[in-house]
């Protein structure tokens, strides 16, 4: 599909958009939309004392990437070790089905408890978010590897070090990446949904829920709208990653 024909449906949105805007004429309901696009036109500047959307963007990006290293740390290996042994994944299956449902914000209330204000009850969302389909994935995609692979490396009198280092993971590579996709859009959209705890001053959570107290809602939907353009940026890195290293995948089936 060619890119432009990619753009016609969000140029109709924004035409809808100005009309209504227009038709309602209530910049507390619906602003116009360059009322909206100014906000871009000045991303370094000040809004109403709670930073600029630049600098609340990069606040938010640093706390949803800490969170998702911390996932990524312990759901990989963690997913290898289970989708390699599968009475460890028995065992601890009923636990992780009961966990994995579970909403991040769920988890608001026992953060704020058990860490307080700042940055760490904030990570722990991002991770409790993130953490369960970048583990499912994993042991998806380990338990999936061809046993005949396994065999040859066997053959080859490779240890069993070897055989996860040089089989497993290389094989299972392509599902353990799309969960890390998955999991850093859960993620994003767990960091947004986090900074609007009490507490938190700044992000882009916290830019939405301070603008829209002072009835800014230009503000608010310029917040929406960068939430998106980052998300998109991060999953297409995701996507291009996945066609140029897993390609083989592809190919394969």
């Amino acid at each position: 599909m060619k890119w432009y024909i990619k753009l016609i449906l969000p140029a109709l949105v924004l035409v809808m958009w100005e009309v209504a805007a227009i038709l309602m004429n209530n910049a507390y309901i619906l602003p116009r939309v360059e009322n909206v696009l100014a906000v871009f036109l000045t991303p370094f500047a000040d809004l109403y004392g709670c930073g600029s959307l630049m600098e609340n963007s990069w606040v938010s990006i640093y706390r949803v990437t800490l969170g998702f290293i911390i996932a990524c740390l312990i759901a990989v290996p963690l997913g290898i070790i289970l989708g390699r042994y599968p009475v460890l994944e028995q065992f601890s299956d009923s636990l992780i089905q009961i966990l994995r449902p579970i909403p991040p914000m769920a988890w608001v209330p026992l953060s704020l408890a058990w860490f307080g204000l700042g940055l760490t009850p904030i990570v722990f969302i991002i991770v409790i978010g993130c953490i369960f389909p970048i583990l499912v994935n994993t042991i998806d995609g380990v338990k999936r590897v061809k046993k005949s692979w396994v065999e040859t490396a066997r053959i080859y009198q490779a240890n069993e070090r070897q055989i996860i280092t040089k089989v497993l993971v290389p094989a299972a590579g392509p599902a353990i990446w799309n969960g890390l996709r998955v999991g850093f859009g859960i993620a994003w959209m767990s960091v947004v949904a986090a900074e609007m705890m009490p507490g938190t001053v700044s992000g882009l959570g916290y830019l939405i829920m301070y603008t829209y107290n002072w009835g800014q809602v230009q503000m608010v939907i310029a917040g929406m709208i960068a939430i998106g353009i980052i998300g998109i940026v991060m999953d297409q890195f995701f996507q291009y990653v996945l066609r140029k290293k897993f390609a083989w995948e592809v190919l394969d089936k």
